[in-house]
């Protein structure tokens, strides 16, 4: 992207979408009547919501996919510490055993 500015403060060319330079002055208009830059003012705050929104979405897919890979890893992670500690837990057995016959085999002779 080569164009200047920020999420929040866009610098552009249009200027439909700038920042008004000038107050309003009510005497032009009648009391009560709406103008025009109030109008599309709206439109154009409702317009960059929607660009700062869609800036916003592959920022917040890739936090999503990263969230998703970290609960993946984690989860592989759990699972070979599981596999390790039943290994584990089988060669111990197995030590208990073998400690336990040579004994059995010291005691009888």
């Amino acid at each position: 992207m080569t164009a200047l500015g920020t999420i929040d403060r866009p610098l552009t060319h249009d200027p439909l979408k700038q920042a008004l330079m000038t107050a309003h002055t009510t005497s032009e208009q009648p009391h009560g009547a709406a103008h025009a830059d109030f109008i599309t003012t709206g439109a154009i705050t409702s317009r960059q919501n929607r660009t700062r929104e869609m800036q916003l979405i592959p920022e917040a897919l890739a936090r999503a996919h990263m969230d998703e890979r970290m609960r993946e890893v984690d989860a592989e992670r759990h699972a070979v510490r599981l596999v390790a500690a039943r290994r584990m837990q089988r060669r111990a057995e197995r030590v208990s055993l073998r400690a336990r016959r040579a004994l059995a085999m010291a005691v009888m002779h």
